[in-house]
């Protein structure tokens, strides 16, 4: 059975729901093995062996933790040589696009990003566009490259071996030309990281930097909090929860825009929600063309009865 190769996205040995995806993906190819960086994998094991990792790969050395991402890449090469796997997967975040950039180029590979499906044949399916196009592709020349957009499958467990597996790399010069001299753990919100979030309330101009409505709801549904370029630009929101082309991309479930006029930008980064509600007093908005369930309306009445209402049948 070949070998798929899917790089372990974590903090501290806790494995990112995103990562069970993409094993859960590699099972319909052949066999995962994760690749895992860092200090935790210990920790990380079971999770990843409960969904199916044959192996478990892992390089902590300073050399390939102290820097950014160049040693990652070597790790990742290192193993395509060894391994010969039929494809590499990685979640498709800021991170793991420029892994998998510099990885195509170095094993002189084929690179698809932001896939939202991959099949057994390793044909992959892309929307483009803001959602105009799908693009079915495949790669075709080396070891495909894919990164995936969380979300794509439910993650399904299969428990596996999970052996935990060693790997020795060179490190190159070059590739530790950029260290980390400083981590600090991100304030906890109690709220699901935006990228993962099956549920994400997001927020734009129409709360006039207000966003109390908007955080109600996404407490009582369990969701992240997004915002729009233009709430974010306002200085209303932080930029790491901007959803759009030139901030986060998502694809929850569920998508509740409050207040976004659904510009092009913004449209590229929700567009494969699978189900979207709009809330906006413009009936006009372009967002309701994107939208399956549209309010014409205030959010300050509208989110609220709604935040109500769920609150109301959760107890």
């Amino acid at each position: 059975m070949a070998n798929i190769l899917v790089l372990v996205d974590h903090v501290e040995g806790k494995v990112r729901k995103t990562t069970t995806e993409l094993l859960t993906i590699a099972r319909r190819v052949g066999e995962p093995i994760a690749v895992f960086t860092g200090p935790g994998v210990e920790t990380a094991q079971p999770t990843l062996a409960e969904f199916g990792a044959h192996s478990v790969h892992f390089a902590d050395a300073a050399e390939v933790t102290d820097y950014l991402v160049a040693p990652k890449v070597e790790v990742l090469a290192h193993l395509v040589a060894e391994l010969a796997p039929a494809a590499v997967l990685l979640t498709s975040n800021a991170e793991g696009k420029e892994i998998a950039g510099r990885l195509a180029v170095r094993t002189g590979s084929g690179l698809v990003t932001d896939a939202v499906d991959v099949a057994a044949d390793l044909s992959t399916t892309q929307s483009v566009f803001a959602g105009s196009y799908v693009v079915r592709a495949r790669v075709a020349h080396g070891t495909p490259i894919i990164t995936v957009k969380p979300n794509a499958v439910t993650p399904e467990p299969s428990p596996a071996p999970g052996a935990v597996v060693p790997v020795k790399v060179e490190i190159s010069e070059a590739a530790r030309t950029a260290r980390i001299v400083q981590r600090a753990p991100r304030a906890a919100s109690g709220r699901p990281e935006l990228t993962e979030a099956a549920i994400v309330v997001s927020g734009g101009r129409g709360t006039g930097g207000d966003f109390g409505p908007v955080e109600a709801l996404a407490d009582a549904l369990g969701a992240a909090v997004g915002a729009s370029r233009a709430a974010v630009d306002a200085g209303w929101y932080p930029h790491s929860s901007q959803v759009g082309q030139t901030g986060t991309t998502v694809s929850p479930q569920l998508y509740v825009a409050a207040g976004i006029s659904g510009a092009i930008q913004h449209r590229a980064g929700m567009q494969t929600s699978k189900t979207i509600v709009a809330v906006n007093k413009d009936p006009e908005a372009p967002i309701f063309a994107l939208a399956d369930f549209g309010v014409v309306g205030d959010l300050f009445a509208v989110l609220p009865q709604l935040t109500e209402q769920i609150t109301k049948r959760k107890g």
